[in-house]
């Protein structure tokens, strides 16, 4: 197909000291398409982006715009010839309004007075001609993140940009609001906008993508018509080979008795209800998700059961014994392990070697002990390390390393491989595979249903709701502090837990029409 090509990337490499983050990439984007760019964490995607938009340099190589090589030495010359960037971590000031976030920079000014009046015209007919509809007077911090998604969208649109890259924009947001994205991505489109779309959910990517472009370990694979491939297809091309998400076979476990017992347990911080008696229940041999909107009570309800905070009302029960007032060390002794959300904050210590990490929290176990059990046992310690990095396939150049100098998929295995070798009755897991590539992520989903299958109680957390459906047995949905919904997970749809996780029960819709 002849197409109008509108940028043009010729053998660009970009090399830091000791990788090559790019390596030789050439692919063009036709204008007024949407062209998606997937690959794993480290494929180079970000890299690549951030050298169109100014924020890095190649090292060789060029870019062309409209034909011709152009350099774009910062963002502000890139927004000068037409490149605008929504970043997955927006760019606003939060005590700003709407208005003075969008043209910020960018002010309309009456000899020496900024001409708020006009640009609050020209904000809303903007807002208007491609229905992002907006409050301008709102501050940035009262406002929802689809809402603050489309202010970042203004901003570029206000800047007269004709190609806009989005950097996993639906990252953060619910089914409805990733609909919602969709629809703004088509109407952009519509309106002649050029779109380059950063993406690891290969559902989307299909749904409004003409093209796409595969890149693994810095090189692009190939680029295709998004209507001649499919999401297997593009999965097996960012790892090379085929990757199944979900766990694989589910074991029939006996599941009579409860392994973790919530009843009525509300907490509150700062004279706020976080979590408003909320009852839950996992059973050994099946996985519990646990789904809602960020900010909803999930952390609150996390520390809760780990022994970070105490309830304020309510009851929980570990294997039928109260753990309310219990301490995180108690807890973890009563058979509870946890991989927290931030791996680096509560899960690792950087600066240990890979092998004291995979006894962290447990070293004053006896089998890591000798003498009178006073000292540690460096060869146990060792035997410990190589059998858990043998069954966790934990990549590293020695077992002496840092922590911290591994990737996260591999620093996700030393967590997963020290928690789950402690034979846990309840295994907690909270944003699992946040940041993780497809083959690090594909591994973790496999480890959560053996130990599944294995008998024992999971709790899983996550933002993500294809790993939700993927994993779970059964969902229970959070929202404002409450579980609103529990339900098994057969016949359910995206788009009832998504109707859920804003608050919206069976049957108000209609009330409400």
């Amino acid at each position: 197909m002849n197409r109008d090509n509108i940028i043009e990337l010729r053998h660009i490499t970009k090399v830091f000291p000791a990788i090559v983050a790019n390596d030789d990439i050439s692919f063009a984007v036709g204008r007024g398409e949407i062209h998606a760019i997937v690959g794993e964490n480290g494929a180079g995607k970000s890299t690549l982006m951030n050298m169109m938009y100014g924020l890095l340099q190649p090292t060789s190589g060029e870019i062309l715009l409209e034909g011709k090589p152009v350099k774009i030495e910062t963002s502000t010359k890139a927004l000068a010839l037409g490149l605008g960037m929504v970043h997955q971590h927006f760019m606003l000031v939060q005590d700003f309004t709407v208005l003075q976030n969008i043209i910020l920079g960018s002010e309309i000014t009456k000899g020496m007075v900024m001409d708020y009046g006009e640009a609050r015209r020209r904000v809303m007919e903007l807002s208007e001609t491609y229905d992002l509809r907006i409050d301008p007077d709102k501050k940035v911090r009262e406002i929802s993140v689809p809402m603050q998604q489309r202010v970042e969208i203004l901003k570029v649109l206000w800047r007269k940009a004709q190609i806009i890259i989005f950097d996993e924009p639906t990252a953060v947001l619910t089914p409805q609001e990733i609909d919602e994205f969709c629809q703004i991505a088509l109407r952009l489109k519509e309106q002649g906008k050029t779109l380059l779309f950063i993406s690891h959910k290969l559902n989307e990517v299909m749904r409004i993508s003409d093209r796409v472009t595969v890149m693994r370990l810095g090189k692009v694979v190939c680029t295709k018509e998004t209507s001649q491939t499919s999401e297997k297809d593009l999965a097996h091309l960012m790892v090379g080979r085929d990757v199944v998400l979900g766990g694989g076979q589910r074991t029939p476990v006996d599941a009579s008795r409860q392994v973790l017992e919530i009843r009525e347990v509300s907490v509150s911080s700062g004279g706020i209800k976080k979590l408003d008696h909320i009852s839950l229940d996992v059973h050994p041999g099946e996985i519990l998700g646990v789904i809602g909107i960020d900010g909803n009570g999930q952390d609150e309800l996390v520390n809760a059961i780990c022994g970070k905070v105490h309830p304020s009302q309510g009851e929980i029960l570990l294997d039928g014994v109260s753990i309310r007032d219990k301490s995180i060390k108690e807890i973890k002794e009563m058979g509870l392990a946890t991989v927290y959300e931030d791996r680096h904050k509560d899960g690792l210590v950087l600066k240990y070697s890979v092998q004291d990490n995979l006894i962290l929290g447990y070293q004053d176990h006896p089998q890591f002990l000798r003498g009178k059990k006073l000292f540690l046992n460096p060869k146990a310690i060792k035997n410990n390390a190589q059998r858990l990095q043998k069954a966790f396939d934990i990549r590293c150049g020695s077992l002496d390393v840092f922590a911290g100098t591994l990737s996260g998929g591999n620093q996700q295995k030393i967590i997963l491989a020290r928690e789950v070798s402690a034979k846990p009755k309840l295994l907690m897991v909270v944003q699992p595979t946040r940041g993780l590539d497809m083959g690090a992520i594909e591994f973790v989903h496999d480890k959560v249903v053996e130990q599944r299958n294995a008998g024992c109680g999971v709790l899983l957390f996550s933002l993500e709701l294809d790993e939700i459906l993927q994993l779970s047995d059964r969902i229970a949905v959070i929202h404002n502090g409450k579980i609103i919904k529990t339900l098994d997970n057969q016949s359910v749809t995206r788009q009832q837990i998504g109707r859920y996780m804003l608050g919206v029960l069976d049957g108000e819709e209609e009330a409400s029409e």
